[in-house]
């Protein structure tokens, strides 16, 4: 089976040497590099996140793709993901459109509601509407997509009437994904578009996420549609040995989690919890072989077109990170790879 292996990163805001926290312009400046490294080492994709906090750097994703596509040269470049519901979606598909042009057609956009919510303030959204602004603008969306004069009408926003909008996509589509975080009814809404699904599993087993793949495929199929591909997305870290890596990921996870998990009503986490994860469930975390071993195990088991590994993880320092990047590139890819010949 053939799968593609990329990485994702949401600009976590990292420590520098001295474990001071770095400034967010140079947090971006460390995000290209690593994605240019990604490109040389032969990463078939790199996502870069949105959020709205002090604790990532990265706001405007395609702002970031544009930069990292004027120095790479394969890599696909594509967002991780764009919070839809607060944007508009002519300005997004413009965006992409544009990004799509100066990397010579590889740019791809995930859509999705987002696991924050300080966009909707921030815009100006009412969070009441949080169902029907991302259904209603993915609506516009997919119509956008089809390159077509658009007449659309929904209660969010203005409506169209035989808009055309620009640029245009050069080779006439532009690959959209749709996120999904676990919800039957976003898994359906997916296949209803004919788009791609790219499963967020940050947490537990992934092969829990099997019932809804299946509920994919069954839907494209009950909709006359073809098979389309399936991605997963999963924090993970990659050092020389186990040992090294569960330790270096370890604290500045635990800084993260703990931090998102007292704005949601979470516990700490503690070490057993994290080693279970690593061991068992959702991170992707150890040696080239461990980690090569667990991915090749997810996508056999779950069938899927796409792996990412989110690579960033709190302050994390940029150095570690590039490693990571280093080892997923040279070695991991390879090890899936045959693991799946």
């Amino acid at each position: 089976m053939h799968l593609e292996l990329g990485l994702d990163t949401f600009g976590d805001v990292t420590a520098g040497a001295g474990g001071e926290l770095l400034p967010h312009a140079q947090v971006i400046r460390n995000v290209v590099a690593e994605a240019v490294l990604a490109d040389e080492l032969g990463v078939d994709f790199i996502g870069v996140g949105e959020h709205h906090r002090g604790d990532f750097a990265i706001s405007s994703p395609e702002v970031i793709l544009a930069a990292i596509a004027t120095r790479t040269r394969r890599i696909r470049l594509g967002s991780a993901v764009t919070v839809l519901s607060s944007d508009d979606p002519v300005r997004v598909f413009q965006r992409f459109a544009t990004l799509d042009a100066v990397s010579h057609g590889r740019a791809e956009v995930i859509l999705g509601r987002g696991s924050f919510t300080e966009s909707f303030p921030l815009f100006g959204y009412d969070l009441s509407q949080y169902e029907e602004l991302f259904a209603e603008k993915l609506d516009l969306f997919a119509a956008l997509i089809t390159q077509e004069p658009v007449t659309w009408q929904g209660r969010t926003r203005a409506a169209l009437t035989t808009q055309r909008v620009f640029p245009t996509i050069e080779s006439g589509s532009l690959k959209t994904w749709i996120g999904v975080g676990g919800s039957p009814e976003s898994v359906v809404r997916a296949a209803h578009y004919g788009m791609p699904m790219m499963l967020a599993i940050i947490g537990g087993d992934p092969n829990r996420f099997a019932p809804y793949i299946e509920l994919y495929h069954r839907t494209l199929d009950q909709l006359g549609m073809s098979v389309l591909p399936i991605g997963v997305h999963s924090p993970g870290y990659v050092a020389d040995t186990d040992a090294q890596a569960r330790d270096e990921l370890w604290p500045p996870f635990k800084v993260m989690r703990d931090r998102i998990g007292a704005e949601r009503g979470w516990g700490p986490i503690r070490r057993v919890e994290f080693d279970q994860e690593a061991d068992h469930g959702s991170l992707y975390c150890g040696s080239p072989e461990t980690v090569a071993r667990k991915i090749a195990a997810t996508a056999k088991t779950l069938g899927i077109a796409r792996f990412d590994m989110k690579y960033s993880a709190g302050t994390l320092a940029h150095e570690k990170l590039i490693r990571s990047v280093e080892l997923y590139g040279s070695k991991v890819i390879p090890l899936v790879r045959d693991m799946l010949a």
